[in-house]
């Protein structure tokens, strides 16, 4: 269908006369008829009754109307979803539970009006970074730094927010009647991270911080989703998880879940937003002093990060 034809169609709708829909397009009076006879051919109907005052829709032109007019509203953002400076910023936040969505939504509630287009590449930093340098996302939240999250010239890196960590517990959990925890209380404990990425800057994060306490965190068992993660967890007295203070969990009441500060020091998962130097996005620029108007500083002590997260 020409889309050309559908303005012209929706023009006339409006304007209620051929000339001024013409004026409105920016076109002859002789184009706007020769789009909208287009149009009516293929759909096989007359959309309008010519009158002494202009034109009038038929039931079929009233019946199609708030169609073209979906069609056309389509059509802008398809255009805009591309188009510099219109378009949704597009920024990866690998889960829509964890620390950085947070982040997001604070600065949605500050710029209603922006648009903004969240997607999540399930993979390491390394492919969100390549994302970046070949333009399909225009930033994303991730831990960089590590062996496997190194920062390749032209992109650019900021802390936004660091993700303290809670042990999440059952109730038959030996520490579930604690009111916080250290890492050492966590010695000999079985701290269960399924779904791992191998290689992953998260699971280099996690080996340090096993080898630095001397944790024991198990990554065996395929990894079902956090529903399943859950399920386990409620009904085991042997495993714990490490799950970030922002992160958001859903469960039943009668799972008795506990969240348990873990204390001097406290792990730490260090979120940056990571973005190309080049990109011009004006969202992209409200959202960088966005979080550094409001990320808090990095406490000097009584929290750990690994050597390689990154530092203000």
């Amino acid at each position: 269908m020409n889309l050309e034809a559908v303005r012209a169609f929706v023009a006339i709708a409006e304007e209620g006369q051929f000339q001024l829909a013409a004026t409105h397009l920016g076109i002859s009076q002789q184009a706007v008829s020769k789009r909208l006879a287009t149009l009516e051919s293929d759909l096989g109907v007359r959309l309008f009754t010519r009158t002494a005052g202009g034109a009038r829709l038929t039931l079929d032109g009233q019946a199609f109307l708030p169609h073209a007019r979906e069609l056309l509203r389509v059509e802008q953002r398809a255009a805009n979803s591309v188009r510099p400076g219109r378009r949704a910023l597009r920024v990866d936040v690998l889960s829509y539970r964890t620390a950085p969505s947070a982040v997001l939504r604070g600065f949605h509630r500050l710029h209603p009006d922006v648009e903004l287009d969240l997607v999540t590449i399930v993979d390491s930093a390394q492919a969100a970074i390549t994302a970046i340098q070949a333009g399909t996302i225009d930033a994303s939240f991730r831990a960089v730094g590590s062996p496997a999250s190194p920062l390749p010239p032209g992109v650019e890196a900021m802390s936004a927010v660091d993700d303290a960590h809670q042990l999440l517990v059952g109730p038959a959990h030996p520490l579930a009647g604690a009111r916080s925890v250290t890492l050492g209380d966590l010695v000999g404990q079985r701290i269960w991270m399924p779904g791992m990425l191998r290689g992953s800057e998260w699971d280099l994060y996690y080996d340090a911080l096993a080898e630095a306490f001397g944790l024991t965190v198990e990554r065996v068992g395929p990894h079902f989703g956090t529903e399943h993660l859950l399920d386990v967890l409620a009904e085991s007295s042997t495993l714990a998880n490490l799950a970030g203070e922002h992160t958001r969990y859903l469960w039943p009441d009668h799972y008795d879940l506990r969240r348990i500060p873990v204390r001097s020091p406290t792990p730490v998962y260090p979120h940056s937003l990571v973005w190309h130097r080049d990109n011009a996005h004006p969202v992209l620029g409200m959202l960088v002093d966005y979080l550094a108007s409001t990320r808090a500083s990095r406490p000097a002590a009584d929290i750990w990060v690994p050597e390689w997260g990154l530092r203000r």
